[in-house]
Parts: C-alpha cells; structure tokens; sequence
C-alpha cells in the first residue's frame, strides 16, 4: 500500500504530450483522446485538454475545468467529462458545462469511460446515443454545425445550470480541484 505522501504514477498525455498524473479517470481520457483522433478523425489541435472556463453563480466567479473540449474548424462542438464508474452520475454535470461554455450551447455533451460513451444532445437533454460509435466524426460534426445553428442559453437557465454545474463539480473526488476565483 501506498503512503499518502508519496507522489503518483505519471503518464504522457496523448492530445498534450505533457506529463500528467495517472489518478482518477485520466487512462479512460487517455483512451477517449486516441479513439478521437485515430477513429473519428478529430486533429490533436481540435481537442482542448482540461478546458478552463469561468462563470458566475449566484453573482460570484466560479472556475473549473472541463476534460475535454473538441472543436471543429474553430467552432466548439463537444464537451466530454472522462469518468470512471457510472456514467450516468456524470451526464447532468457535463450537460450543464456544455450549456454554459460558451454564449451559445455546444451542440454535444459526452461522458465516457474509454469503452462506453453517452451522447446528449444539450439543448433537449435526451440520449442521442450509448456507444464509442455514436460520437459523431470530425465530418458529421462539421456537417451538424453547417445545418443547425449554435443555440443561446436564456439567461434565467443560465444562472440555474451554474447552479447545477458547481453543485456537481464541487463533488469531485481524486482530481486535482479547479483554481476557484
């Protein structure tokens, strides 16, 4: 057994090529970033690793990360939280950070395990799938963002996706914690 104080097992990132911390779900990430490059044909540089953003909940600054952020010729398309265990614990949480990344909702939100992936659509909310294979390609992102319009979030949600958004990340166990502001 390990003592507390000793430092952990490291690991280079695929997307990064930096040296990070083998702790939490970070071999599931490693596995979703190859699987987004070498099966769906995303470019390293389309993907954001540890994506930080900040927002404001009930009036106070509030950062965090988001795994991964995947973009599509420089528009955000995706946000994905890696997780080990039970996927279906993290969807609300990765629902409400692609609802509130950007001024306008990214089309999709993903929690995935490395082996088993749940797509949500984050405007509705709903399951779109519950496979790797139903993340979309770099080119049916592409053709998703040419024939639907990025939708804004209306300003009375957005105060309360924070809300759900904190409430959850604030529950993150063996990660590093986000800088709070």
């Amino acid at each position: 057994m390990k003592a507390i104080d000793e430092p952990f097992e490291t690991l280079v990132d695929f997307v990064t090529g930096q040296t990070v911390g083998d702790i939490g779900a970070e071999r599931n990430r490693q596995a979703v970033e190859r699987f987004l490059v070498t099966e769906k044909g995303f470019a390293k540089s389309d993907i954001a690793v540890d994506f930080d953003f900040e927002l404001t909940v009930q009036g106070e600054r509030y950062r965090s990360r988001v795994d991964l952020v995947v973009s599509v010729d420089g528009t955000r398309f995706m946000a994905v939280k890696c997780a080990a265990g039970s996927l279906g614990s993290w969807e609300r949480e990765i629902t409400a950070a692609a609802r509130l990344i950007d001024r306008r909702q990214l089309p999709l939100a993903v929690v995935c395990d490395g082996s088993t992936a749940v797509v949500i659509d984050t405007v509705s909310g709903r399951r779109t799938g519950k496979t790797m294979a139903a993340i979309p390609s770099k080119m049916a992102a592409r053709d998703h963002l040419r024939s639907a319009p990025l939708q804004p979030l209306a300003a009375e949600r957005r105060e309360r996706e924070a809300l759900i958004f904190r409430s959850y990340d604030t529950m993150r166990v063996n990660v590093q914690p986000p800088e709070r502001a």
